[in-house]
């Protein structure tokens, strides 16, 4: 699901299409994939941190849901303490993705 073009696909029968802010592309560039399930049909999840949103509303923007989310997300990580190195170095790497504003991998140097 790295792949732009692999997380759109999961978008087939997505619930807002043109004229919405959360449409299947903004949702797949956000790093959203569709999970519906039988009584959800618009329940998105997050490729990279595996938490899943539903409820969405058609003004709902994907990139600022997210950001939403994630900062919640490592605050609370960061709450906990954790010594693991690689729990900071993906902290360190989630809060590059924010700060650039957009979902996007970083390249190996930025692990």
């Amino acid at each position: 699901m790295y792949i732009y073009e692999n997380r759109l696909k999961t978008f087939e029968g997505w619930p807002f299409d043109e004229g919405c802010s959360c449409t299947p592309e903004n949702m797949a560039k956000a790093g959203f994939v569709h999970t519906p399930s039988g009584n959800s049909p618009d329940v998105a999840m997050c490729f990279f941190c595996l938490k899943e949103l539903e409820g969405w509303e058609p003004e709902d923007d994907p990139q600022l849901v997210k950001q939403d989310f994630v900062v919640v997300s490592l605050s609370s990580l960061v709450d906990e303490g954790s010594g693991c190195s690689s729990l900071r170095r993906l902290v360190g790497l989630r809060w590059k993705l924010v700060r650039r504003g957009g979902f996007a991998l970083g390249t190996e140097a930025d692990l």
